[in-house]
Formats: C-alpha cells, sequence, structure tokens
C-alpha cells in the first residue's frame, strides 16, 4: 500500500463495503459528516447477547495514517480467515477523513478532535456519542501514532483487573522494540506501558480514551507508535496490537462467559 493510497477515503470506504459483502455479521452504515465527508461506524450484528462488545477506533488525527490502513487491513485478514465470530464490535474507520486526506492532525475547523469529548457542541462528536448512547463495552481501543515516540508504547487506564498491558506489550516486541523513555508526555512510563488512573477534572478537555473509560468501557487502551517508523512497519505493529488484544478479550471471556 502506498503512502498516498492510504489517505483516499473514498478507497478506504470502498474496501469496508467489500469487507461488509463478504461478511454477513457485519454493517455499515453513516452517522455523521465532517467536513464535507460521510462518518461511518462497522457494527457486527451478532445474536450472541453474551459476546464480548469491542470498540475500536482509528485516524481522529489525520496525520497518524497507520492506524486506519491497520483497521481495514485486519478487517480483511479476519474477513478472509473466517470472519468476526463470537464477537460484538463498534468500529470507528477513521474519524477525521478530512483530516487524512491533508495529511492535518486537525479537522476542517482547526479543531484537534481528540481534546473534544467533554462537549457536545462539535457535531461530528455529538453524532458519534449519540450512536454509542448506552453501549458498554468490554474492551475499547483507540489507533494513534507519535513522532516524538522511539518505539511503540501503550496506555491503559487503570481500571479493571488484571491488566492487560504487559503481556500485549510482550506480543508487540516481537514485531518493534518498546519506547523505554522513563517518562513520556510528563507520564511515567515502565517499559512501554503508561498506566494512568483518571478523573473528570484531571484534563478541562477530554480526549477519546476519557469519555470511553467515564462511560462506556471496562477496560480502555490507546496504543501509539512512532510516526517516524517506515509505514509497513507501523501498520504491522498495529495489526499485531489488534489480534493480542482480541486475544487477551477471548481469554478473558473464556474465563467469564457472561459480560456485562
Amino acid at each position: 500500500m502506498l503512502p498516498d493510497q492510504v489517505r483516499d477515503y473514498r478507497l478506504l470506504l470502498e474496501r469496508w463495503l467489500e469487507v461488509v459483502r463478504r461478511e454477513s455479521s457485519l454493517s455499515l452504515s453513516v452517522f455523521g459528516e465532517a467536513g464535507g465527508y460521510p462518518l461511518v461506524v462497522v457494527e457486527t450484528e451478532q445474536s450472541d447477547s453474551d459476546a464480548a462488545l469491542i470498540y475500536l477506533s482509528a485516524g481522529i488525527h489525520g496525520d497518524e495514517p497507520a492506524p486506519v490502513e491497520a483497521l481495514i487491513q485486519w478487517a480483511e485478514t479476519m474477513s478472509a480467515q473466517g470472519g468476526f465470530p463470537g464477537m460484538n464490535m463498534m468500529i470507528f474507520p477513521c474519524l477525521n477523513p478530512w483530516g487524512l486526506e491533508r495529511n492535518i492532525r486537525f479537522d476542517a475547523e482547526g479543531r484537534d478532535l481528540n481534546r473534544c469529548y467533554h462537549s457536545k457542541k462539535v457535531p461530528q462528536i455529538a453524532a458519534q456519542l449519540r450512536i454509542m448512547k448506552g453501549r458498554r463495552f468490554h474492551v475499547a481501543a483507540c489507533l494513534h501514532e507519535d513522532y516524538d515516540a522511539r518505539g511503540f508504547y501503550l496506555y491503559e487506564i487503570a481500571a479493571k483487573r488484571p491488566y492487560w498491558a504487559e503481556s500485549i506489550r510482550e506480543a508487540l516486541s516481537p514485531i518493534r522494540d518498546y519506547d523505554n523513555r522513563r517518562k513520556i508526555d510528563g507520564h511515567p512510563c515502565r517499559d512501554g506501558v503508561i498506566r494512568r488512573r483518571v478523573t473528570h477534572g484531571m484534563m478541562k478537555e477530554h480526549p477519546e480514551a476519557f469519555l470511553l473509560h467515564f462511560k462506556h468501557a471496562e477496560r480502555t487502551f490507546t496504543l501509539e507508535t512512532s510516526s517516524e517508523d517506515w509505514l509497513g512497519d507501523r501498520i504491522r505493529l498495529q495489526k499485531g496490537f489488534l489480534d493480542a488484544l482480541l486475544q487477551e478479550t477471548i481469554i478473558a471471556q473464556s474465563h467469564c462467559p457472561t459480560i456485562q
């Protein structure tokens, strides 16, 4: 996949539509509009109400293309290998298509959308929150990249135990070294893992992960890969994270098959 192709939102939608056509358990719908682009959500339609409910998102920052491409490649692989049995998922393939096509972090109005989840005044955020209302996810993951990263690192909001970040890190370590800095963005980091307890007053402007933690998810993760790495390596790492997250979810579900 060439760099210009990973920024082609029309092509991205075509690929998601093809996955949905092949996979009967999936549906794609438009939930809003931003900067002249349709915003879409892909959901599974499982009859098993006890299946784990998983939230995945990418592309909220337009200058972070690897997560967007990794998410569709992961879905294409899953579909080719038998689909998504035993899972209920809500996937937001790209939350900022205007920024993606222009390689810009912000949206068409100059906003960092990942600082807008404390408010319903941003139309695309409000539309997203409406379709998420009442949903409770077993696990939620936001896929990101960082120009300053020296490898990958993983945020895990300190909530439900046992924690998963260390085992996910170990699954990713054969693909890429983790960022071994002891502080990242001012936060203590241990072997590529930042684990934080968050409160409503911690940040005036809430990122997506905060909203998920406060209202929707038992476990919330944010993966950061290095934007300076080769695109193919970043995509591979993002896909490895999705596989590792899914494996942890399957293990947890086998120990507690009924997930509230």
